[in-house]
């Protein structure tokens, strides 16, 4: 995959040349660039922003050097995607990853001050996304964030395809717990199933542990994982255990607020402060 990247800070970005994404790189699997869209602006200063229309704080990104630059990097016979960074876009999620690493280009705009031109945005993107629910001082974070949710999705790009498909959010459950050497470490043992060679009792071991962590922390996601789904009779057993265990440790929750509030209120019977 080719990806573009469109930034007035090209420096930022050295941390997509290292580690995996640099050994994609330089194995051919995977090719990053950036280009710097000050090098695009016909001004005398070469500036890339200017004072809003209609008042307001902030400075917008001048629609010149950006369509300018798109054009040229995206050359004749482009066949890809043009993706604004913006806190106005659809949320990325490992979907949106899953289809974007289909593609055989990607070309991200970063916007910086308070925005892009709007005719920039209609005159070459395709699509608005972003990161979060929060807003930062431009998009470079969330180019990088994007590119390497992305890249390692690209086959041969971690090495191992089966890291991509098991890990968080690719199976449609939050990942198991994982463990290494020592067996022990201060106190603290690795579970029992992971020991004994069984790859029956280990896969079910996962089963559970992603199930119970799902459940406590996304509910609707361990929901829309189970329904409708075929499942075994050892995986309907895993699934019955875990609901158990999430239905007692939901008794003793509410027990537990009981008590708290019940305590309170002898507390302010004590006081005098419960009494009218």
């Amino acid at each position: 995959m080719k990806i573009t990247i469109l930034t007035t800070f090209p420096e930022m970005f050295a941390p997509l040349h290292q580690s995996i994404l640099g050994r994609a790189q330089k194995a051919g699997i995977l090719s990053i660039r950036e280009v710097d869209i000050r090098a695009y602006s016909k001004n005398k200063h070469h500036n890339t922003d200017d004072a809003p229309y209609g008042g307001g704080a902030g400075m917008v990104m001048l629609a010149q050097p950006i369509v300018d630059a798109m054009r040229d990097v995206q050359g004749e016979g482009f066949c890809g995607r043009r993706i604004y960074l913006s806190p106005r876009g659809a949320t990325l999620t490992q979907k949106k990853a899953e289809a974007l690493a289909r593609e055989k280009e990607l070309i991200l705009l970063c916007g910086h001050y308070e925005g892009v031109d709007q005719r920039a945005l209609d005159l070459c993107i395709d699509e608005e996304l972003s990161i979060g629910d929060y807003v930062l001082t431009g998009g470079e974070l969330g180019a990088m964030v994007l590119v390497d949710c992305v890249a390692r999705l690209i086959p041969g790009v971690l090495g191992c395809e089966e890291s991509a498909q098991t890990e968080s959010f690719s199976s449609g459950l939050l990942e198991y717990p994982q463990y290494t050497r020592p067996r022990e470490f201060e106190g603290l043992s690795v579970p029992a199933p992971l020991l004994g060679g069984s790859h029956a009792q280990i896969a079910e071991w996962q089963l559970e542990q992603s199930l119970l962590i799902t459940l406590r922390r996304r509910p609707e996601m361990a929901e829309a994982y189970l329904a409708g789904r075929k499942l075994s009779r050892a995986q309907k057993r895993v699934v019955e255990r875990v609901r158990a265990q999430i239905a007692e440790e939901e008794k003793e929750k509410r027990e537990q607020e009981r008590r708290k509030r019940a305590l309170f209120l002898c507390s302010l019977a004590g006081s005098g402060r419960g009494r009218r």
